[in-house]
């Protein structure tokens, strides 16, 4: 995702879908492939996160003088952040092709993505915007200069909105750190988009503390994209992704309702987090086509190992052995 055109191939990809009632059915194979990339379940988080960017977007389009307002996605590991933004940055993308055309907007880059490297100094930083749009960089050149070329490109080819994952690896309170944060601030600046960034758990990190941190803090507004509640009110929508989940899946002998009937198993299996559920449906389905069971059932689940974030969060309920006593 990290080039223009890593990022334009897969914001054009006919997303995964099940087949449609009445449909022949899909080989072996095709269901394979189906269930490795899976629906994308539209969840709150992106919907809030969606209006939200749509609603800065035109609120700094004509604010030359001072970086625009921006957004900042925080949550847990496995949360679904890097999902919800990318599903975001794909429909910036398809509104911008459908609103000028898609010979008009050839030449245009709507949207970039870029990670933080690990241990990010502001060079590297900014090697990772130039790498993005395939701007040259050669080993003479200096910060200032790739920073410019940047600036330059990115203008020019018409970036609207700017997507930084993995924040939370900037640390202020270091000399590098320091140095990238004023980076992201000079082309904030520069670049006429709105910029969103994307990290773990940001509110426990370094990043908003101190004189550049509150500089942050004053621009960005915060959208949490905590681990779905097993209960919200009288709400279920942890049930509700499961439901969604499972009508989604193309397996010819799975009896429909059973993975919401075993909401609470999955709700404490993955601590409600979104990655885990949805590699561990993805993968229960995949061992169904293999197996030939065609069906997922807890025997199904319990069999699967998942990330070591939730196998360590999970402890099964299990009954305590009955000591035998001796009668005599």
């Amino acid at each position: 995702m990290t080039t223009w055109d890593s990022f334009q191939a897969f914001a054009t990809r006919p997303v995964a879908a099940p087949p449609p009632p009445g449909a022949p059915p899909r080989s072996l194979e095709e269901r394979l492939a189906y269930h490795s990339r899976f629906v994308t379940v539209r969840t709150p988080a992106i919907d809030t996160l969606a209006k939200n960017v749509r609603t800065l977007m035109i609120l700094g389009r004509h604010q030359a003088v001072t970086a625009r307002p921006s957004l900042i996605v925080t949550g847990p590991a496995g949360a679904g952040k890097t999902t919800a933004l990318l599903q975001v940055g794909r429909a910036c993308h398809l509104a911008h092709t459908r609103r000028h055309g898609a010979a008009a907007a050839a030449g245009q880059v709507p949207v970039a993505y870029v990670l933080v490297p690990p241990a990010a100094s502001a060079k590297t930083l900014a090697i990772e915007f130039a790498r993005y749009l395939g701007i040259p960089v050669t080993a003479g050149m200096s910060q200032a200069q790739i920073t410019g070329a940047v600036c330059h490109t990115y203008t020019a080819a018409g970036v609207q909105l700017v997507m930084i994952d993995e924040i939370h690896r900037l640390n202020p309170r270091t000399t590098t750190g320091a140095q990238s944060a004023d980076l992201i601030k000079d082309l904030t600046e520069r670049i006429g988009a709105t910029f969103v960034y994307a990290g773990i758990d940001v509110t426990t990190t370094p990043l908003f503390t101190g004189v550049r941190g509150a500089q942050l803090a004053g621009r960005a507004s915060l959208i949490d994209c905590a681990a779905f509640p097993a209960r919200l009110g009288d709400e279920e929508p942890f049930r509700d992704l499961i439901t969604a989940m499972e009508t989604a899946l193309d397996l010819r002998h799975h009896r429909p309702g059973t993975l919401p009937k075993l909401a609470p198993y999955l709700h404490e299996r993955t601590a409600g987090r979104i990655g885990s559920l949805a590699r561990l449906i993805r993968q229960a389905a995949i061992t169904a086509l293999i197996d030939g069971t065609e069906r997922i059932t807890k025997t199904t689940l319990d069999a699967i190992r998942l990330d070591h974030l939730a196998e360590q969060h999970y402890r099964p309920h299990t009954r305590p052995r009955s000591r035998s006593t001796n009668p005599s």
